[in-house]
């Protein structure tokens, strides 16, 4: 196998533990509040992907886009609010702790993924 082709198998591995710890953090204690947490993770990347193509492609452009700050805005509040909300429900004794444990790891390893793919395939493109 290419080192590409092993990237992207561990990539995979990395991004199907976190949503299988998510699941589980749902299905293990009888308690699905913490599901709201893999939505997040669904649209965090979207504002950033949509409002991604107003930034310049000029490295040397001293141009700011407020278009762009806008999604990266919108992308950090989805981002932070999944690792938030398993925090606040465990805090208001919604949840247990394992479970928030659970919720918090799954969402450190899918954020991870996308963020090691995104990066992966921009150097890529760069050359």
């Amino acid at each position: 196998m290419s080192a590409g082709v092993k990237r992207i198998v561990a990539l995979s591995v990395c991004l199907a533990t976190g949503f299988l710890l998510s699941i589980l953090s749902c299905a293990l204690y009888g308690n699905w509040w913490p599901l709201a947490v893999v939505f997040t993770y669904a649209i965090a990347p979207l504002p950033n992907a949509v409002f991604g193509r107003y930034v310049s492609s000029d490295p040397l452009a001293d141009v700011s886009s407020s278009v762009a700050d806008v999604g990266r805005f919108l992308t950090s509040i989805l981002v932070v609010s999944g690792f938030g909300l398993p925090i606040v429900l465990a805090h208001s004794g919604i949840i247990t702790s394992s479970a928030m444990l659970m919720s918090v790891t799954g969402g450190l390893l899918v954020y991870g993924t996308i963020i090691v793919y995104s990066t992966l395939f921009r150097a890529q493109q760069d050359f």
